[in-house]
């Protein structure tokens, strides 16, 4: 089997045990890897209604075709299991050497079941599993973790690691690698904690099946010298992903004091130039071509690799414009494990909460000192509100009520990312069907929205654009497996990932074949969403609440006066489903599942919910 090694291994934490098991040809062409993998695995084998947080949940660790092999920024993974944030599929993505070294000793996914009696790491090398205690590291963080794993077994490993908020099954909980990398934003660190994993440690000296690999590895060399120039000549890297923070704030797309501003006037002083006059080091990937991860020293003098969502969540939205306290606020974050994007509408939410009488404390916008108390305080579910705080915005917001849920910015439990769309209809769109909650990588169509649109419009156009992007985004870079940024940033074609495709499985597929493969995926999650809420509705496609006040609207700017407006946005919300072949509800319909190849999967979700 080309492009793929044809095994996963199968870890059980109780029983101390594991197998290596092969899957089929015809298991690979239909789901490809990652994310296509992880949803399959995760629908067959878990019951609906397992605990996300008890030892029958299921951490999955997931590799696509190309994922490892020396091609512009290939070295990532996905980790998925059933997300302790929203109570349907979670998974996430991050930088790792796992991608390369879990290939090389022979597999293509991981699959960690059960519960270890003790703190755990999990080290594999090739076909040795050892399950070695990880007491010595337990409680402590993720830096400090990752030290003492090169201590014993050099850098060029595989790791994936928790910390303090993962072992304390804090529900944002992320999973981390290498100096800067987090993944799995949907809790995946808690799943991690629950098990008592504290690390997967990765070594492999196998070679990955390619068809060609004497081919492969000229175009990649090739790619990588290549797109490594466009950035160059681009100047894309100079900023960062954080060149957008400029750009989001003249647009009124800026998060402001839990999104209830649109832009703010000392903006400038965390924005991408501000950044890169401060950076002191830079960062990437394996494989990577155009280094994302732009370090500053914090207010504490420590080394804190930042990029937008975690500078607009930790910063503007909590009203902090030194950068300083910025990256204090994302070290304790990367330290503890907890996902920069949820701790920080985590605290605006709850900022929000005391000024507006429904929760008790002394926390303020503007208040950096506080937010890192809280922060440590949440990662040890420390008192009552660290603990409160540690289950997200909408438990907590249930828990305060005074109608804070509607404040509370999430989508299906997960925390928005870093765009106010209080009046970017298509953007909102994006964050309502994002298939795991309201994250922006499934669907960035904010620049197409404001830069080739009309923003005003809810259109079926603006749909069809959430769809082909959610086809390349959220399908082929998380199935095949691989970094976006080359296509997204310096715009490297998409035909160039259907030619490694070629060169390491042998088959010559065009982009639509990929779009299927993408659209039965996105159907399938939806499926393991139906069995675990069969009474789903259309509201929950639908953004945070607060979009839609008019009490809410920008009182100055160029979007004063205006927000989203909900018959439109349902309308907005039926072009998506009726371009998807959805029902009303947003669940694929069976002549859509008999189209994907999804008969078997949607007799098994009918069990639990009907289908038209």
């Amino acid at each position: 089997m080309n492009g793929w090694t044809g095994h996963i291994l199968r870890v059980n934490l109780t029983a101390k045990t594991f197998k290596k098991e092969s899957f089929t040809d015809e298991f690979a062409h239909k789901w490809v890897g990652g994310r296509g993998f992880a949803v399959k695995i995760l629908f067959d084998e878990l019951a609906p209604g397992t605990d996300p947080l008890g030892p029958d949940n299921k951490f999955i660790v997931a590799l696509g075709p190309i994922a490892g092999i020396p091609a512009p920024n290939t070295g990532k993974a996905v980790v998925a299991g059933k997300s302790p944030m929203t109570g349907g599929y979670g998974d996430g993505n991050l930088g790792t050497r796992v991608a390369e070294q879990l290939r090389k000793a022979g597999y293509d996914a991981l699959i960690v079941e059960g519960k270890a009696a003790g703190p755990t790491m999990l080290s594999i090398e090739d076909d040795k599993v050892e399950f070695l205690p990880a007491d010595e590291v337990w409680g402590r963080g993720t830096y400090a973790t990752n030290d003492w794993i090169y201590a014993k077994y050099g850098k060029a490993v595989g790791v994936l690691n928790i910390g303090q908020a993962g072992e304390n099954m804090v529900r944002y909980a992320v999973v981390r690698s290498l100096e800067g990398r987090a993944g799995g934003r949907t809790g995946m660190g808690a799943v991690m904690g629950s098990k008592l994993l504290k690390a997967v440690v990765v070594k492999g000296t196998k070679p990955i099946p390619q068809a060609d690999p004497a081919g492969m590895k000229k175009v990649g060399q090739d790619d990588l010298r290549e797109v490594h120039r466009i950035d160059k000549e681009t100047g894309w890297s100079i900023q960062s992903t954080n060149g957008v923070l400029a750009w989001c704030n003249e647009v009124a797309a800026l998060p402001v004091r839990n999104f209830r501003k649109t832009h703010h006037p000392d903006a400038w002083k965390v924005d991408g130039e501000r950044l890169n006059n401060a950076r002191i080091a830079t960062y990437g990937c394996p494989n990577c071509t155009m280094r994302c991860g732009i370090t500053i020293h914090d207010r504490e003098g420590r080394e804190s690799e930042l990029d937008y969502e975690n500078i607009g969540l930790l910063g503007p939205n909590l009203e902090i414009f030194d950068l300083d306290q910025v990256g204090s606020l994302n070290y304790l974050c990367d330290d503890y494990g907890i996902d920069t994007m949820s701790g920080g509408c985590v605290l605006s939410f709850y900022a929000d909460a005391i000024d507006r009488g429904a929760a008790a404390g002394d926390f303020k916008f503007g208040d950096a000192e506080g937010a890192k108390t809280l922060l440590g305080r949440i990662a040890r579910r420390e008192g009552e509100i660290g603990d409160l705080l540690a289950e997200g915005s909408l438990r907590a917001a249930r828990k305060f009520g005074h109608g804070s849920e509607a404040y509370a910015m999430q989508v299906k439990g997960l925390e928005v990312a870093a765009y106010n769309c209080k009046f970017i209809p298509g953007m909102a769109l994006a964050f309502g069907v994002s298939p795991i909650g309201a994250h922006h990588k499934e669907s960035w169509v904010i620049t197409f929205e404001l830069k080739q649109s009309v923003r005003e419009s809810y259109g079926p156009e603006k749909a069809q654009k959430v769809i082909d992007l959610q086809r390349i985004r959220g399908g082929l870079f998380e199935y095949i497996v691989s970094c976006r940024f080359p296509w997204i940033e310096v715009g490297w074609p998409l035909e160039h990932y259907t030619e490694y495709f070629k060169l390491v499985s042998g088959l010559d597929w065009t982009l639509d074949d990929f779009w299927t493969v993408s659209d039965r995926i996105y159907a399938m999650i939806k499926l393991f969403w139906l069995r675990e809420y069969p009474r789903t509705d259309r509201k929950a496609d639908y953004p945070p609440a607060v979009w839609f006040d008019p009490t809410n609207a920008d009182t100055e700017g160029p979007i004063a006066g205006k927000v989203l407006e909900y018959d439109k946005y349902d309308g907005l919300l039926q072009h998506y489903y009726d371009l998807r072949g959805y029902d009303r509800r947003g669940i694929p319909t069976k002549a859509t599942l008999a189209r994907l190849g999804l008969d078997t999967e949607g007799r098994a979700a009918e069990k639990f919910g009907s289908l038209e």
